[in-house]
């Protein structure tokens, strides 16, 4: 059963905190409970599946059919996601929980997994 001193150092700890490493945190351990890998034990090469957030995306203009870029992360680092060919997608949106499977590449020293199979978590307001 938890003490009020450790409830009391835990609170004192998340507010003093860097809210950045606190928000890391919650979604590192969102990821470890899923058994997903962790994007920074992830190398080239690899065919991986990773548990996390998307921080932001961007999409483009119809006629151009550029693609969509997402920033993914996991609480560990950050992979960007490339869909080819697409100016949007349904529930790829900031803040969306998304579980990813893809085979890592490198970008100009950028992690980052072309045409992911993607699976929607859920919105954070769930």
């Amino acid at each position: 059963m938890p003490t009020t001193a450790g409830y009391l150092k835990r609170l004192t700890r998340r507010l003093t905190e860097d809210l950045g490493n606190v928000e890391a945190e919650r979604i590192a351990e969102e990821s470890k409970a899923t058994g997903a890998q962790r994007a920074s034990d992830c190398t080239r090469g690899e065919e991986v599946t990773m548990h996390g957030e998307l921080r932001a995306v961007e999409t483009c203009s119809r006629a151009a059919k550029a693609g969509v870029k997402a920033e993914f992360f996991d609480g560990s680092d950050i992979v960007m996601l490339k869909w080819l060919g697409r100016n949007r997608i349904a529930g790829i949106e900031p803040g969306r929980k998304v579980t990813v499977r893809g085979r890592l590449a490198l970008q100009d020293g950028h992690k980052v997994i072309y045409n992911p199979y993607y699976e929607l978590q859920g919105s954070d307001d769930e």
